[in-house]
């Protein structure tokens, strides 16, 4: 049973349908919010300190998400926070958030009477995808899926990914299943720790896709759409469309390109043959039933 709709106010604003991107790391959800923070009546954020340091809070120890209406409470007001439309709140955004909307100074990125809706596309979102659904219980999500052997490739060069991989993740503290690593067991500790960087970042794609799985399964089909990053390289204009009809607004097909366009097939020039041989192996049954061949 869910519980009561509890109403949000953001500078006098009424939470209502708010909009939340989930994706595994580099499958896109930056483009969407970019897209998003450009279309009319959204203040999006993406990244904001507030929101992370609960949503990996959540992703570490997944227990917490299970104690009740607190850590719904607490992601409410972390996103209550990072909403608020006040002078100099985009000092505070990182660079990808600030480069999405547009941001040359201090903010704020939009203006209280401009503002409908709100929306978050934070990384790692997903793992918190239960607790942002009884927070708001109205929310439409919106999942990006990509093919693991290209999310592991841009993982393998992304610093701020790879340094979720160090040995001290797994502590005594460690809970498990863990889904933020993709470990399901204490017992795998070990053989995770020994695992080449190419085979981390594959379990961390899989885990992410069984979750937007579920959440498939789970969620009815107005509140959830599931887009591939690949239709978005391809046709922009219907993936675009589909997120408009989905939202109820107009979102641009321009504003889903950013600095650079969407990638397609990477992992063939950027993946050494024993890296995707074993990016290949841990995910393989995902990206079969995905239809990645």
């Amino acid at each position: 049973m869910r519980p009561p709709t509890h109403i949000l106010v953001v500078n006098g604003i009424k939470v209502r349908q708010p909009v939340f991107v989930l994706a595994a790391p580099h499958s896109g959800s930056d483009l969407l919010a970019r897209a998003l923070k450009r279309s009319p009546g959204f203040h999006v954020t993406m990244g904001r300190a507030s929101v992370t340091h609960v949503v990996y809070a959540f992703a570490r120890r997944p227990s917490i998400t299970r104690r009740g209406m607190g850590a719904t409470r607490v992601l409410r007001d972390a996103l209550a926070e990072s909403w608020q439309i006040v002078p100099g709140a985009c000092r505070e955004c990182p660079a990808p958030c600030r480069e999405a909307g547009g941001v040359t100074g201090e903010g704020p990125c939009v203006t209280s009477g401009s503002v409908a809706r709100f929306g978050d596309a934070s990384p790692d979102l997903i793992y918190s995808a239960s607790v942002l659904l009884q927070a708001f219980p109205d929310a439409r999500f919106v999942q990006l899926i990509r093919d693991g052997r290209d999310v592991a490739a841009d993982m393998m060069a992304d610093p701020a990914a790879l340094s979720w991989f160090r040995p001290a993740m797994l502590s005594e503290e460690t809970e498990f299943p863990n889904p933020f690593l993709g470990v399901n067991s204490g017992e795998h500790g070990e053989r995770w720790k020994a695992m080449p960087t190419a085979g981390k970042c594959a379990l961390r794609w899989r885990s992410a896709v069984r979750l937007s799985a579920t959440l498939h399964r789970e969620l009815p089909r107005e509140q959830l759409l599931t887009l591939r990053y690949e239709d978005l390289a391809a046709s922009p204009a219907e993936a675009a469309q589909g997120l408009s009809d989905f939202l109820g607004t107009r979102v641009s097909k321009v504003a889903l390109y950013g600095r650079h366009a969407p990638q397609v097939g990477v992992w063939h020039t950027r993946l050494r043959g024993t890296d995707a041989e074993l990016v290949g192996k841990v995910a393989r049954e995902e990206l079969t039933r995905l239809g990645y061949r």
